[in-house]
């Protein structure tokens, strides 16, 4: 197949006329009318603006939608009791981008498992905290570090 017939071969570019190439709208692939003057042109840049701004608002929503999804999390395995097997214990901090969210602990014995839940509001929990799940809020709030 000659390069003149395939639209796949980058060198086919070339021997397209320019008019079909330039009349391809920014934001869609359906090819539009050129401009025949310039009121047509500046009516053009106006669709432009008006779909910049959109887009930028649309933009502007989800920075603000996602601040409020999980963003952090931060895991301190430890073991609370002498004598008892490896770090099968645990404290997972999970956050948002305000630092809102839960710490879950969970503590494991011979007599069984139990797991504690305690909300976090920016950074923070009115509820006393263990030195693990002090220790997994700051990494969830350093992004694990």
């Amino acid at each position: 197949m000659s390069n003149e017939k395939n639209p796949l071969n980058p060198r086919s570019l070339t021997n397209r006329s320019s008019t079909n190439l330039l009349s391809m709208s920014l934001f869609s692939k359906k090819p539009t009318e050129e401009p025949q003057n310039i009121d047509e042109i500046l009516v053009r840049f106006k669709e432009l603006k008006d779909e910049c701004l959109s887009l930028k608002e649309e933009v502007k929503k989800l920075r603000e939608e996602n601040i409020k999804m999980v963003d952090k999390i931060g895991i301190v395995r430890f073991n609370p009791f002498d004598g008892l097997g490896s770090n099968q214990s645990f404290s997972l901090a999970i956050l948002d981008g305000n630092d809102n969210g839960a710490v879950i602990t969970s503590l494991f014995s011979r007599e069984g498992n139990r797991v504690y839940g305690k909300p976090v509001k920016q950074g923070a929990s009115e509820f006393k905290l263990a030195d693990e799940e002090i220790k997994a809020i700051e990494l969830a709030k350093n992004n694990g570090r």
